[in-house]
């Protein structure tokens, strides 16, 4: 029996069929963006990678207190790889999942889940509201107001480039690297000539 592989186009179906909200589309957009962006940097499968960042929240829209629990039962209905779900369920270790990060891959996606969220707010308080002309120092600039982007759990992001063998800053680069990547498609391209 061959082992079901998920597309791109599979992930966005699933994705969209468990959520209309804008704002999630363009997160899991970004995660994907920097998941791949991961992947070439990393030597890996930039497929795997981007699949895994963009499903990563299926259930949060309908079932936010169920998170990560209805996406595996989603994603084992719909005969997705175990290793696939295994990483999806790894990106909410020690707030709603057990499954701690232990490959390559699910140490990634346990530490730029987060960091898009802050890196996404940072760039829209910018004059250009824009990634493509961001730094990691605009970032840093807003890491110890607790205030801004106060949904974003920084201890996450610590423990992920703590996990990853990166600083902070290198952690924070890599995410704006990603995101450049899909700019257009998560509102972030600003007004950059």
């Amino acid at each position: 029996m061959t082992t079901y592989i998920p597309t791109r186009e599979d992930a966005l179906q699933l994705f969209k069929k468990y959520n209309s909200s804008e704002s999630l589309l363009k997160h899991a957009l970004a995660v994907e963006g920097v998941m791949r962006y991961m992947a070439r940097k990393s030597g890996e499968d930039e497929e795997k990678w981007g699949v895994i960042g963009l499903i990563h929240d299926l259930d949060y829209e309908l079932y936010p207190d169920q998170h990560c629990t209805m996406t595996k039962k989603i994603l084992e209905e719909n005969h997705w790889p175990e290793e696939y779900i295994r990483a999806v369920m790894s990106h909410g270790w020690g707030l709603v999942s057990d499954i701690e990060p232990v490959t390559l891959l699910e140490k990634t996606i346990f530490a730029m889940d987060e960091l898009t969220g802050l890196v996404t707010t940072s760039a829209l308080v910018r004059p250009s509201k824009s990634v493509l002309d961001m730094e990691a120092k605009s970032v840093k600039k807003k890491w110890n107001d607790r205030r801004f982007a106060a949904g974003v759990d920084r201890t996450v992001i610590e423990k992920g480039a703590s996990m990853l063998g990166v600083t902070l800053d290198e952690l924070i680069s890599d995410c704006i690297a990603g995101m450049r990547e899909v700019a257009d498609q998560i509102g972030l391209k600003g007004s950059v000539n």
